[in-house]
């Protein structure tokens, strides 16, 4: 994190919601901190020794920015939602935040990062979700030292929103790698849902404790379903793997769970559950009916293209393998050309157009069974 003139700093914070974003309208709330793995990414594995980078093309290829170290050809979920909160920009990775960055908000997520410490060790470096829970301590102290006052500083975070888009690497690069990693052999996955979920509880008391009210989880996606496991595992490249979903559903009904008894146990806590896996279920089984839901047209770098929903959703836009199942994309390799029309960009993480539709069902639910109990917009108003 960046250090700047103190004295600067105090001023950001007295705007607050009153700024206006450059999309034309009201930031609606004060900060968004951000906590994941290469779904949320946005840079801060790039000065990392890790092979979970994607700080070069084709990554960031349709991006304002190019690569940045988003996993994706765009933008992502979180970037999606950012927009929607009316953030003047995307909310700065911590390797590059600045004193005056934080009170808009930090993203601490890191790919190959679980919710255990040794998930995605075989991949170097990256901060875990216990490291990421700390990143956001030592951000919260400079928050205080910076305001000089303790109960401004707890009124000021309880009005933020929390992201929180982590479990997925706990099975990827965990629990399914059984050659590398003993859990897949040693618990059953009710077992292991039941482990990844106590810790994960202990985590976001950590984030209460620190001021975080308005928490929203996100589900783990059917990694059953990716091109990387289709690749690995389908009969026919269609056809999701059930022996690897049918884990993910055990611990997303155990985070929605986690939902009422957290928002019983801690006073004003208000946290909700997006239903990623069920999002992503929907855009498989009816891909062609999302031109319709979006109604709005994708900027790509050669010009503004229609959306008229997804041609392909068994296969990546960086063509490695068997359904695209490379799980990233080579350096400056060329990805498909109709990457708006693709639920995947590289063997596993979504892309742009995917990642809108998830950003804008958590934001504004088109079903009920989206959130839980609440939408991210009603969840910001209360």
């Amino acid at each position: 994190m960046k250090v700047m003139n103190m004295n600067i700093v105090v001023m950001v914070v007295i705007v607050g919601v009153g700024l206006w974003s450059v999309r034309g309208g009201a930031q609606q709330a004060p900060c968004y901190f951000i906590f994941g793995d290469s779904s949320a990414d946005s840079g801060n594995n790039n000065n990392l020794w890790s092979y979970a980078k994607a700080d070069y093309l084709p990554y960031g290829i349709d991006f304002l920015f190019g690569p940045t170290g988003r996993f994706s050809n765009g933008k992502t979920t979180v970037d999606i939602i950012a927009e929607r909160l009316g953030f003047s920009s995307y909310i700065a990775p911590f390797s590059r935040a600045s004193n005056t960055d934080i009170f808009s908000g930090v993203n601490y997520a890191s790919a190959g990062a679980g919710i255990s410490d040794e998930t995605g060790q075989h991949l170097g470096s990256r901060t875990s979700f216990r490291g990421q829970v700390q990143n956001h301590i030592r951000t919260v102290s400079y928050m205080l030292n910076l305001l000089r006052d303790a109960n401004r500083t707890e009124v000021y975070l309880k009005r933020c929103i929390y992201s929180i888009g982590i479990g997925s690497e706990d099975y990827l690069n965990n629990y399914f790698l059984t050659q590398l990693y003993r859990a897949g052999t040693q618990y059953p996955p009710d077992r292991f849902a039941d482990l990844l979920a106590q810790q994960y509880a202990q985590f976001l008391r950590v984030l209460y404790n620190y001021g975080a009210r308005k928490m929203v989880l996100f589900g783990v996606a059917p990694i059953g379903c990716s091109p990387y496991a289709l690749a690995q595992n389908s009969p026919d490249g269609r056809t999701c793997v059930e022996t690897l979903n049918s884990p993910i559903q055990l611990f997303n009904s155990r985070v929605r769970s986690m939902v009422d008894q957290l928002n019983t146990q801690l006073p004003n806590a208000r946290l909700t559950y997006i239903n990623v896996y069920g999002i992503f279920q929907d855009m498989i089984s009816n891909p062609s009916s999302f031109g319709n839901y979006l109604s709005v047209v994708i900027l790509l770098r050669s010009g503004v293209v229609e959306f008229s929903g997804f041609r392909v959703v068994n296969a990546g836009c960086c063509r490695v393998g068997r359904n695209s199942g490379r799980v990233t994309c080579l350096p400056l390799q060329q990805p498909c050309s109709n990457r708006n029309e693709v639920m995947y960009f590289d063997a596993y993480n979504p892309s742009e157009a995917a990642n809108t539709i998830i950003g804008r069902r958590a934001f504004n639910a088109q079903s009920s069974s989206d959130a839980y109990p609440v939408d991210i917009s009603t969840l910001n108003r209360s």
